[in-house]
C-alpha cells in the first residue's frame, strides 16, 4: 500500500502546477484562474509534512514553487484580499511558517503579517467567536476552527509572545459550549448567534445534522492547535485534550465496521447516505497524530489505523494505468443562494468527485503518521 501511495502522491505533483493543480476540482469545475485558497493549503501542508518525514528535496521544491508563485516580494499574496474576511482564507498561511524557516524568504515572513492582519480584524460573534465569513454574518462553522485557528495560535506562539493565546483557546471552550450535543458527544455544522438564517434552529441556532468533513476539521482542528500551544498553557491544554477525548470517543461509536464513516453521520442506515472519503481521513490522520502526541493512549491508534485501510480498500483504485482516490464529497455549506439548510437530504445531494485534495491531503497525513509509528517501532 506505501507504494502505491507513494506513486498516486508522486502522480498528483507530476500533473499539478500553482495555476491548475488536479486536486482542486472546485477551481477546474469553475473554469476560474487558480488562486489562494484553502483546499490548495490543505494540499501543500500535507506535502511540506510530507518532506519532513522523508526528507526528500522533491517535495519541498513543490511546496515552495507553488507557495512562491501567490506571495508578492512585499508580502502581499496575489488573488487574497484580507477585507473579504474569509477564514477559509487563513489556512495556506499555515504553509508560511514552515516555508519561511525552511528557505529564509523574507516575503513569507510579510505574508504571514498579511494573513494575521485579517485575523486581527476578523468580525466576531457577541461571545468572541470569529464569522466564518463576512458574507455569512453572525455565524460559526466547525470549517472555521480549523480554517483559522491553527494559524492564530503559531502566531501568537512565535512572533506575539502568546499575546492571544487565551482567545484563541477560548474560541474552542465556546464551540464545546455551544456547538456539542450532549446526547451524542457530536458537534453540529453550524451556529447562528442571530437565529435568522433559514438553516438554524430558531431556540439554539444550531443547524440540523452532523456532518462528517465538518466533525473532521473539528477534531484537526484541535490536534494541531494542541500541538503549537505553549507550555505555559498546561491547564488549558489539559482541557481541550479531555474534551477532544470525549469527543473521538464519542464519534468512534459510528465508526462503520469497513472503518469509515458515513457523510450524516449518525444516519447510515438512511438511503442515500454514503461512506465518505474525506471526514474518513481527517478522523484517521487526527486519531493517529494524538496517539503520537500522546493525547490519546496508544489502544486508539488501531481506530485511526483502521479509517485508513477503509479508504485505501474501497475507494483507492486503478482506472486506465492512473490510481484515483474516489468517495470525497466536493463541497458542502450552509445558506447562500443555493438554499443549503443543513438537512440530510442536502448533505448526500453534494456532488461526489475523485482526487481532491480535501480527501487526498488528510489521507497523505494520515499515511504520514503511519510512517512515524514505523519509525518509532525499529
Amino acid at each position: 500500500m506505501m507504494k502505491i501511495l507513494d506513486r498516486y502522491i508522486d502522480e498528483l505533483l507530476e500533473k499539478s502546477t500553482p495555476q491548475a493543480p488536479v486536486w482542486n476540482i472546485e477551481k477546474i469545475r469553475s473554469g476560474k484562474p487558480s488562486k489562494w485558497n484553502y483546499i490548495d493549503g490543505c494540499m501543500i501542508k500535507a506535502i511540506l509534512e510530507l518532506y519532513h518525514i522523508r526528507k526528500d528535496d522533491r517535495y519541498l521544491k513543490f511546496a515552495d514553487d507553488f507557495i512562491d508563485y501567490f506571495v508578492r516580494d512585499d508580502g502581499s499574496i496575489d488573488s487574497y484580499d484580507p477585507e473579504d474576511y474569509n477564514i477559509d482564507n487563513v489556512n495556506a498561511g499555515k504553509t508560511l511558517f514552515d516555508l519561511y524557516k525552511l528557505t529564509g524568504k523574507e516575503k513569507y515572513r510579510k505574508a504571514i503579517d498579511t494573513i494575521y492582519s485579517q485575523v486581527q480584524k476578523q468580525p466576531r460573534i457577541k461571545a468572541g467567536n470569529f464569522w466564518h465569513k463576512k458574507i455569512y454574518p453572525n455565524q460559526v462553522w466547525l470549517d472555521g476552527l480549523y480554517m483559522g485557528q491553527p494559524f492564530y495560535m503559531q502566531y501568537e506562539v512565535e512572533y506575539n509572545s502568546c499575546k492571544n493565546c487565551m482567545d484563541s483557546y477560548n474560541q474552542f471552550i465556546n464551540v464545546y459550549n455551544t456547538m456539542r450535543d450532549k446526547k451524542t458527544g457530536l458537534y453540529y455544522h453550524g451556529y447562528d448567534e442571530s437565529r435568522e438564517m433559514y438553516w438554524a434552529d430558531k431556540e439554539t441556532g444550531l443547524s440540523k445534522n452532523f456532518w462528517l468533513r465538518a466533525l473532521g476539521w473539528f477534531a484537526m482542528a484541535l490536534t494541531d492547535t494542541i500541538d503549537i500551544m505553549p507550555e505555559s498553557m498546561f491547564e488549558q491544554k489539559e482541557k481541550l485534550s479531555s474534551i477532544y477525548k470525549d469527543y473521538i470517543d464519542s464519534i468512534i461509536k459510528f465508526q462503520d465496521e469497513s472503518g469509515m464513516w458515513y457523510q450524516v453521520v449518525d444516519k447510515g442506515d438512511l438511503e442515500g447516505n454514503y461512506l465518505e472519503t474525506s471526514g474518513s481521513a481527517i478522523l484517521a490522520y487526527a486519531i493517529m497524530k494524538s496517539v503520537r502526541m500522546g493525547i490519546l493512549g496508544e489502544e486508539y491508534f488501531k481506530y485511526g489505523k483502521k479509517a485508513f485501510d477503509g479508504i485505501c480498500n474501497k475507494y483507492l483504485s486503478e482506472k486506465d494505468g492512473e490510481l484515483q482516490l474516489d468517495g470525497i464529497c466536493l463541497v458542502a455549506g450552509l445558506g447562500g443562494a443555493s438554499r443549503r439548510d443543513g438537512s440530510f437530504e442536502y448533505y448526500i445531494s453534494e456532488p461526489v468527485v475523485q482526487n481532491e485534495a480535501k480527501g487526498v491531503a488528510p489521507l497523505i497525513l494520515a499515511y504520514i503518521e503511519i510512517l512515524y509509528k514505523e519509525q518509532n517501532n525499529e
